[in-house]
Order: structure tokens, then C-alpha cells, then sequence
């Protein structure tokens, strides 16, 4: 049964049918099509979610694309028990790590701030921190990519994390968050219905 979108008055500045793709139709998905999910789709995504705002520019998001049966089967080794078949049954699965050396690259990327990428060459634990926090905001912004790309998504955690990193990140220190399995969602993409959300009112104080 198809979910019947409610559309409250609000003074959004793009129409109804965006705002239900990207937001209010969309479902964390677990059911796939045979649709292949191509380089191009997933390169478009990423086109859409690097212009999200991160602190000095920094896009410490890495992306590892993990297609073939042999890398699944690598992947799979570290996840969750409850997550192993869902990562074997997606077309794609994504994970999604932080570059702690992405200070390297803010020549180029913060150019207004000379001399910060030596500043920040020696604070390992300042740079750890910042990409992590940077890399999850960017993981919301490449989500809304995927949908917008005409792709579902279904984030996980649930894995060995030191394991996935010594299994794929080894040489260059990439420190991974998420999982998030990519392609066309079956249906509406889960057996479940969708849960509740709280209200504006519920979640915010104006002061």
C-alpha cells in the first residue's frame, strides 16, 4: 500500500513533488531491483552533496564503492550479523569514512586561509576530530544526493569498524562511520511502515 504524503502549509521554495523525493516519500530501503546503480548516477550524487557547507571547506568525506561479488563478500566479513545480508543483497554498498589528512588539500580548497594546512599539519587530533564531524555532515548531504540522482539509500552502522579500516584503509588511514547500500528501491523499499517523526514544536526552542 502506497503511503498517502500529507502536505502541511509551509513556505518551502521548491515544489511538492522535490520535497517528496528528497524527503517525505524517501525510505531508509532493504528491498532492491535488478537496476543496476552506474558510476555516472553515483558521480552525479556526489556532483549535488560536495556543495554542502563543511567547516573551512574541508570535504573530508571519502567514498569507497564497494560492487563486485569479491569485495561484498570482503565487506560482509565485517559487518553485523544483521547487516551481512543486506550489504549482499544491495546493488552497491558505500562506505563512507573520514580523511584525517584531508588538510592536504585546503591549498586548494581554503585558499582565503594561507598557511592552515601547516598549521594543522602537527594536531592529529585536531584533524581527526574535525573530519569526523565534517564527514557525518556530508554523509546527510550525499544521501539527499542519492535520492535527488533518482537512487534509494539505507545507512547502517552496525560493523567492525577497525576492521573494515584494516581491511580497506590500511595505507591511507581513511577511518570509516557508515555503510550506506545503494540502488532501486523494490516497492516502497521496506516491509515496514514508516515511523513516526516529531513536530518542529517538539524538537526546537525559540528564544
Amino acid at each position: 500500500m502506497t503511503e498517502t504524503l500529507t502536505h502541511p502549509s509551509t513556505s518551502l521554495a521548491v515544489g511538492d513533488d522535490v520535497a517528496d523525493l528528497l524527503f517525505r516519500a524517501a525510505r531508509t530501503t532493504s528491498l532492491w531491483t535488478d537496476e543496476p546503480v552506474t558510476d555516472e548516477q553515483l558521480t552525479s550524487a556526489w556532483d549535488l552533496a560536495k556543495f554542502g557547507p563543511t567547516a573551512m571547506n574541508t570535504l573530508p568525506l571519502r567514498v569507497l564503492v564497494v560492487r563486485s561479488p569479491e569485495a561484498k563478500q570482503r565487506l560482509v566479513t565485517h559487518m553485523g550479523d544483521g547487516n551481512k545480508p543486506k550489504v549482499e543483497a544491495a546493488p552497491v554498498s558505500l562506505v563512507l569514512a573520514a580523511d584525517p589528512a584531508f588538510h592536504q588539500h585546503l591549498d586548494t580548497l581554503f585558499p582565503a586561509y594561507p598557511g592552515i594546512k601547516d598549521q594543522l599539519d602537527p594536531a592529529a587530533d585536531v584533524r581527526e576530530q574535525m573530519a569526523r564531524n565534517n564527514a557525518l555532515i556530508q554523509a546527510g548531504y550525499l544521501i539527499v544526493g542519492l535520492r535527488a540522482a533518482g537512487l534509494a539509500a539505507g545507512p547502517m552502522n552496525g560493523m567492525d569498524f577497525d576492521g573494515v579500516d584494516a581491511e580497506f584503509f590500511g595505507e591511507s588511514g581513511w577511518k570509516s562511520f557508515l555503510v550506506i547500500n545503494v540502488g532501486h528501491a523494490e516497492g516502497e523499499g521496506s516491509p515496514y511502515p514508516r515511523g513516526p517523526r516529531l513536530s518542529f514544536d517538539e524538537v526546537a526552542q525559540v528564544l
